[in-house]
């Protein structure tokens, strides 16, 4: 029987300026650039954990607005998965970075995308990236228009999963999908 997978929540987080800037930050451990997220604690809900994981990532408060999208991956053998909201931030940190965070960094939709050291996160950041700018009212960073994720991309990322890892897969879309199907019935 496959483990519960670990949930997760984060945020796109917007700055204004001459430009729109994401934030990014960098883990302590890994020494990786990556999207502010963190797993929920007990009796936490994903919005919830979502906004004091960016609190606690980035040093900055922000106000939060509407749901993204959901990015799930492979984690220490566990499948991840992670809402994120986009949010804004304003003025200066409000407190410093957690233990974990070396640095947060400000940075175009292009930079933020370059700067990013996971392959999944830049294509997560791919799709929702402008959305979460054009939300905010914000013009695009780049003139040139950002490079989508094709299905063909997709189907052969898909195509390099072992069986175990295409039957977790399943097993997690099938479990989300019943907990969607409940939650729209009013059971959750």
């Amino acid at each position: 029987m496959a483990r519960a997978p670990v949930m997760a929540a984060g945020g796109i987080v917007l700055r204004r300026g001459d430009a729109p800037l994401i934030a990014v930050v960098r883990q302590r451990k890994r020494n990786e650039w990556v999207l502010p997220k963190g797993k929920l604690d007990d009796g936490e809900t994903p919005k919830q954990a979502a906004h004091r994981e960016v609190l606690e990532e980035t040093g900055h408060d922000v106000a939060m607005h509407e749901f993204l999208g959901t990015l799930v991956y492979q984690s220490g053998g566990r499948s991840k998965v992670v809402h994120f909201w986009r949010m804004e931030a304003e003025g200066g940190p409000v407190r410093k970075l957690m233990n974990d965070i070396k640095a947060v960094d400000w940075l175009t939709l292009d930079d933020a995308l370059a700067r990013l050291s996971r392959e999944y996160e830049r294509a997560f950041l791919t799709q929702v990236g402008p959305i979460a700018v054009a939300a905010a009212g914000l013009a695009p960073a780049a003139t040139e228009p950002t490079p989508t994720l094709a299905a063909d991309d997709i189907d052969a990322a898909l195509q390099t999963l072992t069986p175990a890892e295409a039957a977790s897969v399943d097993e997690l879309r099938h479990g989300l999908l019943q907990k969607v199907r409940a939650w729209l019935r009013g059971e959750a």
